[in-house]
């Protein structure tokens, strides 16, 4: 039954490396680190509180401390190098394109983003050229050249089967008419759409996680005052 599922485990970690390496980072390794860290806070602050120890407590105090203020400085630093992020985002876009026929979870992740968001490419449908299927060349002699990915395609309401080869020979045509068929919008102008939307909803998520985050402090600190105002009571 543990062979079963290290085996399964190991399965899934794999999935996650193919479909999300970026500049070779292995992104497991950080949900790795982020289960570590969430491990050991929670094993500070529950031991510390059942076994009333300080030195626990105040770690866990101080992790969240540290944490919130990282969270903190994050939010405002992508916020004043919003073209940094923009251009990480263009690279991490624009590798996946390349290697979108070479893994299916890598084609489910592209397909998911582009319909979700009504968008195609980084920056638009042209960005498909990096692919080598789907480069306009005269080198290329893939079925799909000049075309874009079904996930590009404007839905049809009549069609109760999706078109896989709706995008074929697209961009052979005008410019002007590819708005009918697909859509044009990159994904990075989707996305940049989509935040003054949701700012709300967004705000609400991180407000939410950090008066969580303030909450805990105020019990551990609380009970840390408590665990030490009983111990000097006793010294009397």
């Amino acid at each position: 039954m543990l062979s079963r599922f290290l085996c399964l485990f190991q399965g899934v970690l794999s999935d996650l490396t193919r479909v999300t390496r970026l500049h070779g980072i292995d992104p497991v390794v950080l949900v790795l680190m982020v289960g570590v860290v969430m491990f050991t806070l929670g094993f500070a602050g529950c031991v510390g509180a059942l076994r009333e120890n300080i030195c626990l407590l105040k770690f866990f105090c101080g992790a969240i401390v540290l944490i919130f203020f990282l969270e903190l400085a994050v939010a405002v630093l992508a916020f004043l190098f919003q073209d940094w992020v923009r251009d990480r985002f263009r690279e991490f876009f624009e590798s996946n394109i390349r290697s979108y026929r070479d893994d299916i979870d890598l084609q489910n992740l592209i397909d998911s983003l582009q319909k979700a968001n009504q968008c195609c490419g980084a920056y638009g449908p042209e960005d498909w050229d990096l692919n080598v299927y789907f480069n306009c060349s005269g080198a290329s002699y893939s079925r799909e050249k000049c075309g874009v990915p079904f996930s590009c395609c404007v839905p049809d309401p009549a069609q109760k089967v999706v078109n896989t080869q709706c995008g074929y020979d697209v961009r052979t045509q005008l410019k002007s008419k590819w708005d009918e068929s697909i859509f044009t919008k990159g994904c990075i102008q989707a996305l940049e759409g989509w935040l003054p939307r949701n700012i709300y909803i967004v705000a609400g998520v991180f407000i939410a996680i950090s008066l969580l985050q303030i909450f805990g402090i105020f019990l551990a600190r609380t009970l840390i005052s408590d665990i030490e105002a009983v111990k000097a009571g006793h010294h009397f």
